[in-house]
């Protein structure tokens, strides 16, 4: 938000410069980001002076251009060498020394040299209105008045106004910080408190100047979403343009002006935070002024043109028949003041956040009004706000009269009172604040001590502190004026450490988090929005920050991909990710639940290229080996069932593993469609665990074997099979087939090529057999291949091959 020093001091009148204001204001949590310099006119006129033409004879090198001597006042009387048509001995004029920037209308800056001009010498500069940005005329120089004083400023002849404008980012939650009177009352209180000077707030005073009756009245039909509203007619006035003064503080802070009423509004709604609003009071049918909301295919037209359908929830500003106004965020263009208007009607009214919020977000306007209704206005100002206006406008509208205030108020608004004790601000501050000192700062900051014992207060907040709601709330406020940096840093730090026994869910994510971090993955944490776009999640946001954010995640694999393409495009294509986190859903009944997860991500380089390390990309088998590596590390099971994973939308292939008919994770390779939806090129593997679920199936207790004594022997075997048949599936069948001495299977060769019919593969498996009583013999293993043989067989076509 943009501040004008100036303004500020007409409510805070100290001597501070604006860095030193600014350094208080910062201290105290309203952090000014940048102090600009502002000038009325662009440079400010610095270097230019008034001076007088003594005389003018024509340049014997050049047909147009003239010699001049020109009186300024100085120790010398000036040679200028000028090409304006319209020069003339006696004239006054506005001259540009040497040394001296120009910042003409149009074009860059230029500085102001001595220099030769066609053999003669030329000691500064005579000027175009153009050339000093007062306009476009390039026709001649500017011609002044004949009394005009010569040797003073440029700048103080044409009352240039400066101004530092300060740029403060306030957070959310201080909207009573919104206006100029908003950071005055932090400067005051800084200045006071800190001792660098004593300043006192100065708000503007009003009076009330009632003449006439008022024919309008007022009406709220949803006082839910319109907690105050006050009004008043004001007839006579002349719509005509504002005085410099106004133009000024307004020009500061970047608002263009318009004309003195609008104006006036924009001014009291940026001096005390409260937003107005000026009805062309004619214009209203029936003499009625109704607060209510929408009616159901309901539209409007407003300022910019737009005709605007509105929804049922959205309030307005009505007369007997129409909509005039979408209250609180825009105004209607036929309601609206223009050169003709006579007489208005100003509105000061409070209206509830939330119902503001959803309209300016549904309607995608965004209004200095809005962003203020949106986080707060204090209810009990709207009346002094709605006089401060009327008393501005009367200084520019002499013979105006002036309504009774309408002033609907249904639920009026006390100042909260909350419980404090100084034991727990210290508490809360690790550090002891005199008393004394924090009832000062109290008092500074507007709170009143309602009771006082001992320990114990009560106090009073002022109602345009909404974000104070709590003691916690109290301490911030004290810490802020007492100085973060006067609070000093103990040698010994105390942590209170509470033990309620063991938590195996968090125990076994730090020892996954440690397994894969330690196997070079980076965790990362997501937000838990993501955008329907690409999450075809069926949790929506009712009212999303933005398009991009709208949506619950059903899965956690976008965000994630999110992640690598942002990687990417900054040259980290070797990527391995994980992030534990929950994914969201609704049911057919519509009820919501949370999933947990652990997600993984490969891409890119299985590792970093070394000179010992050859190029090797990233596979699907390459992903299974970590995702049974994290069941085994929970579970104990290394070799869990396997299914092939026949839908999924974003899978090219991939897999399931299930333990005991639950399954615990699915992974595959994601389809090349959907990591370019994210401008990924690369081919990207992805895991996602069913945290819950495979939690549940670590072991009741623990079981000890003991270590087997008796040697394993190894037989292999080929098998020409469909190239349609897993290997899951011929796994399954040779543990089904042999129980109790296979121990293991695994393919160690895959080939499709010659001597091998079209349609068909080569697959080499490995199979180690084991027995726990003795050591086998070569008829016993003779035996069990011969049975593996027949079943692959039977069940699969499988031929055995010999050669």
């Amino acid at each position: 938000m943009k501040i004008s020093y100036n303004w500020l001091k007409k409510y805070a009148a100290t001597e501070l410069s604006p860095s030193e204001a600014a350094k208080l204001l910062t201290e105290a949590g309203l952090e000014v980001e940048h102090i600009e310099a502002f000038e009325s006119i662009k440079g400010g006129l610095q270097g230019l002076v008034i001076g007088e033409v003594k005389t003018c004879i024509k340049h014997p090198n050049a047909d147009k251009l003239s010699i001049t001597t020109v009186d300024v006042a100085g120790e010398k009387i000036l040679q200028i060498v000028c090409g304006a048509p319209n020069v003339a001995a006696g004239q006054k004029v506005v001259v540009a020394l040497e040394g001296a920037t120009l910042h003409p209308s149009e074009g860059e800056p230029f500085a102001i040299k001595k220099s030769k001009i066609r053999g003669e010498s030329s000691e500064g500069m005579i000027c175009a209105e153009d050339e000093i940005g007062f306009g476009a005329s390039h026709a001649g120089i500017m011609v002044l008045a004949p009394d005009t004083k010569i040797g003073i400023p440029a700048s103080e002849y044409f009352q240039i106004y400066s101004d530092s404008v300060l740029e403060i980012g306030i957070t959310p939650n201080r909207a009573d910080a919104l206006s100029h009177i908003g950071v005055a009352r932090d400067l005051v209180a800084a200045s006071n408190l800190h001792g660098t000077q004593y300043i006192s707030l100065q708000i503007p005073e009003v009076k009330e100047t009632t003449s006439i009756a008022g024919k309008i009245t007022v009406a709220i039909e949803n006082p839910e979403a319109c907690k105050r509203y006050t009004g008043a007619e004001i007839r006579g006035i002349e719509v005509k343009e504002s005085p410099q003064w106004l133009k000024n503080y307004l020009s500061a802070i970047g608002l263009r002006p318009i004309n003195n009423i609008v104006d006036i509004t924009n001014f009291v709604m940026l001096e005390t935070g409260q937003p107005l609003h000026a009805f062309d009071a004619d214009k209203i049918k029936g003499n009625k002024v109704i607060v209510r909301k929408a009616k159901k295919g309901e539209s409007i037209i407003t300022l910019d043109g737009t005709e605007r359908k509105l929804k049922e929830e959205d309030l307005l500003i009505c007369n007997e028949t129409e909509a005039m106004c979408i209250a609180g965020v825009y105004g209607g263009k036929e309601s609206g003041v223009s050169a003709s208007t006579k007489n208005i009607f100003l509105e000061s009214a409070c209206f509830d956040a939330t119902h503001i919020r959803k309209t300016a977000k549904s309607q995608g306007l965004h209004t200095d009004a809005s962003y203020r209704f949106e986080r707060g206005i204090d209810t009990n100002i709207t009346t002094h706000v709605l006089m401060r206006a009327i008393n501005l406008i009367q200084e520019e509208n002499k013979g105006t009269n002036i309504s009774t205030i309408q002033d609907v108020y249904p639920v009026k608004q006390e100042e909260i009172k909350l419980a404090f004790s100084l034991s727990y601000s210290n508490k809360l501050a690790g550090h002891s604040i005199p008393e004394e000192k924090i009832e000062q700062i109290l008092k500074a900051t507007g709170m009143k001590i309602a009771e006082k014992n001992q320990d114990k207060w009560l106090l009073s907040v002022p109602t345009y502190r909404m974000d104070i709601t709590c003691p916690a709330d109290i301490v911030e406020e004290i810490l802020r004026f007492y100085g973060y940096n006067n609070i000093p840093i103990p040698k010994k730090l105390s942590v209170p450490l509470v033990y309620s026994g063991p938590k195996k869910s968090d125990e076994i994510i730090d020892r996954i988090a440690n397994f894969l971090s330690s196997s070079g993955f980076s965790e990362v944490m997501n937000t838990s929005l993501s955008s329907s776009k690409f999450d075809d999640s069926n949790v929506k946001i009712a009212n999303p920050l933005s398009i991009d954010l709208d949506s619950m995640r059903g899965s956690l694999l976008y965000n994630g991909l999110t992640n690598i393409a942002l990687n990417q495009n900054n040259k980290h294509a070797d990527l391995k990710l994980y992030e534990f986190g929950r994914s969201y859903h609704k049911n057919n009944e519509g009820k919501f639940k949370e999933i947990e997860h652990l997600a993984i991500w490969l891409c890119g380089n299985r590792s970093p290229l070394s000179w010992n390390n050859k190029e090797q990309s990233a596979d699907f088998f390459y992903l299974k080996s970590y995702v049974n590596a994290v069941i085994g590390k929970i579970t104990g099971i290394t070799n869990p069932t396997e299914a092939v994973l026949t839908e999924n939308t974003e899978f090219s292939y991939g897999v399931s593993l299930s333990i005991k008919n639950n399954e615990v994770a699915r992974l595959g390779k994601i389809k090349p469609e959907t990591s370019l939806k994210f401008g990924i090129k690369s081919e990207v593997y992805y895991a996602e665990f069913n945290w819950k679920v495979l939690l549940q199936q670590i072991p009741k207790g623990m079981e000890i074997k003991e270590i087997n004594r008796f040697p394993a022997v190894t037989r292999d075997l080929a098998l020409i099979i469909d190239k349609s048949i897993q290997f899951s599936t011929l796994k399954e069948i040779a543990h089904k087939t042999e129980k109790e001495l296979l121990k293991d299977v695994t393919v160690f060769d895959i080939y499709e090529g010659k001597g091998v019919e079209n349609g068909k593969k080569s697959y080499a498996l490995r199979f180690i057999l084991q027995s726990e009583s003795k050591t086998l013999g070569e008829k016993e293993i003779d035996k069990v291949m011969e049975k593996l043989q027949k079943n692959f067989t039977e069940s699969t076509g499988a031929i055995i091959r010999t050669a």
